[in-house]
């Protein structure tokens, strides 16, 4: 992967990474606090992190022994934007369904009252 919103999203792809960026909307968080809730090894968690540190959607700090992690929200930014395009597409989808469908049943009531 050359550009960097499919590394974004490659890296959204899985839960594990998914829920440590939910973790971390409520602010800097250690790796082991990060950690505590999934059953997997602390080198898988910093597996995830580089993962997500390579994506640009975290940063690690270090202060003494402390190595806190902070979300770095701008390019999930990027993401929605790109996911926007197409929400816009189905809502286009939608009306014009909508819109078929009121245009379907207004016919329906007209044969309806012209058999009575």
């Amino acid at each position: 992967m050359n550009d960097h919103l499919s590394i974004v999203f490659a890296a959204l792809a899985d839960p594990t990474r998914r829920a440590i960026l939910a973790k971390l909307t409520l602010g800097e968080l250690s790796v082991n606090e990060l950690a505590k809730p999934f059953a997997i090894s602390a080198p898988a968690i910093t597996k995830h992190l580089k993962v997500l540190e390579h994506a640009g959607l975290i940063i690690r700090g270090r202060e003494a022994q402390w190595r806190p992690c902070k979300l770095k929200a701008e390019p999930l930014k990027d993401a929605a934007d790109w996911i926007d395009v197409y929400r816009d597409f189905w809502e286009q989808k939608f009306d014009n369904l909508e819109k078929y469908l009121k245009k379907l049943k207004t016919k329906e009531k007209k044969h309806h009252y012209k058999k009575r």
